[in-house]
């Protein structure tokens, strides 16, 4: 959707039969607002994912130090987790 264009608008019969259309708009960025009587009481917007995607994701935004598994960096976490004496 570009800036400043209004969202394109349904009314909840047409929005039931056409849904399938309306998410593969939203699904390419578009943003649907569903209307009661003309009244706009819902909009669909595109999610964005915030999540992690797959393996090796995180690369580069982690700096482990050398001894990040070593003996005493394990005992330390597990004392602190109350894992150990």
């Amino acid at each position: 959707m570009v800036a400043g264009e209004a969202a394109a608008q349904f009314n909840i019969h047409d929005a039931k039969t056409n849904l399938s259309r309306i998410i593969e708009r939203v699904e390419h960025g578009e943003e649907i607002v569903i209307s009661r009587a003309g009244n706009p009481v819902a909009k669909v917007i595109p999610l964005r994912r915030t999540t992690r995607t797959g393996r090796g994701s995180l690369r580069g935004a982690l700096d482990l130090t050398g001894d990040w598994d070593s003996d005493e960096v394990n005992d330390e976490v597990a004392r602190d987790f109350g894992l150990s004496g």
